[in-house]
């Protein structure tokens, strides 16, 4: 990538205020809502489950002196490079045309500046291309045509990010469309006179679906299937704060479809007096919550980090109405997992369902992957 001329904006640095040695531990955490607390000895970073690497590479990048939100994009930048994560990046599987998009976005916790790109095409690296939006312009969001241009003046290489195994699996997705695409048939269009006054008119027909019909529809024809998406949030040892949430969004879907990862307060976000947050799993309902910023605003109300992802998790839960997507108990048929930072080093994160995973590396621990917090057995 180019230089920066004087006129581009430099990222500034903000001291913290001096953090205590240990973060006092919680009275009686349940499996349900255990937090973890460390010794700010040294930086903090945790990620989704496929950013062992990620987290690996974030601390190093920390200790040497690097930013927090430059740290977290350059630590996932090694799954969108990475063929074989089939979520993210070069690789990272198409839309329903074959086409892949990518989006992303970044926030710099000291001064509060976010930068994201959407839709984006033949770029393999769309969180540097999010942070170039946060260091050189005076926007946070760029997408399609225009945040391709965007790159490729800024020096990024246009590149073929459509594999042949994941061009091998849209063609067997594509051949086999319905009912498992992204376009509602007739029996799942919201039809607002449906609705009873207490707002519950879909979830009452409860019969449900045991999980998403998508998902199933490729476990069917033998095809990978995501949510897509990795995140990282960072913390250095003078206590700021940066993340990234990067994705090539869900498998097959609607071009032009915009998920969550690239929207500032749902997939990503930090405010260096508190915390950081982020999501992966089902971009829409993160949207419609808030998620990632929820999450930051429990935090700062004195919870715990897995507790604060497990009160937005149960918020998402109780805002799912629609029958298609809600299991033959009225419970979400799909994922969400969400992850947590806290300014004094401790984290934690939260799946929908009992037994997910996420990546975290500190100085106590190197890197390593822990269970998450979850709502429903």
């Amino acid at each position: 990538m180019q230089s920066m001329n004087r006129r581009e904006f430099i990222i500034g640095s903000a001291a913290s205020l001096p953090l205590a040695g240990v973060a006092r531990a919680a009275s009686s955490p349940t499996p349900r809502t255990a937090s973890a607390v460390r010794n700010l000895a040294g930086p903090v970073a945790i990620a989704s489950a496929n950013g062992l690497r990620t987290v690996a590479r974030a601390v190093e990048l920390m200790k040497d002196g690097t930013r927090p939100v430059e740290a977290c994009v350059e630590g996932v930048a090694i799954q969108e490079d990475d063929p074989e994560d089939m979520s993210v990046g070069l690789g990272g599987l198409p839309n329903e045309d074959g086409v892949v998009q990518l989006d992303a976005s970044c926030m710099d916790g000291p001064m509060h500046k976010a930068g994201a790109v959407a839709a984006i095409e033949n770029i393999k690296n769309p969180a540097r291309v999010a942070l170039a939006v946060l260091r050189r312009t005076d926007h946070v969001l760029l997408v399609g045509e225009g945040a391709y241009r965007f790159a490729i003046r800024l020096g990024f290489q246009h590149e073929n990010l459509l594999t042949e195994p994941a061009r091998q699996a849209w063609l067997r997705w594509k051949s086999n469309l319905n009912p498992g695409d992204d376009w509602l048939d007739g029996d799942q269009r919201l039809r607002f006179e449906d609705d009873e006054n207490d707002g519950n008119g879909l979830r009452r027909q409860a019969a449900g679906r045991s999980g998403d019909p998508r998902e199933e529809m490729a476990r069917i024809l033998g095809v990978p299937w995501t949510w897509g998406t990795i995140h990282c949030s960072g913390l250095n040892e003078r206590g700021d704060l940066g993340c990234c949430t990067t994705t090539s969004g869900l498998s097959w879907k609607i071009p032009g479809r915009v998920g969550d990862s690239p929207i500032v307060g749902a997939g990503m976000f930090c405010d260096n007096e508190v915390g950081s947050a982020g999501a992966t799993g089902r971009g829409e309902s993160v949207i419609k919550s808030c998620g990632s910023f929820q999450i930051v605003n429990h935090m700062r109300n004195g919870d715990e980090p897995a507790e604060a992802c497990v009160k937005v998790l149960k918020w998402i839960a109780d805002h799912t109405k629609r029958n298609d997507l809600l299991n033959e108990r009225g419970e979400p048929n799909f994922d969400v997992k969400l992850y947590a930072l806290r300014k004094d080093g401790a984290y934690g994160s939260a799946s929908m369902r009992k037994g997910g995973t996420f990546a975290v590396a500190d100085g106590p621990g190197g890197a390593r992957i822990e269970q998450c917090a979850f709502l429903y057995e």
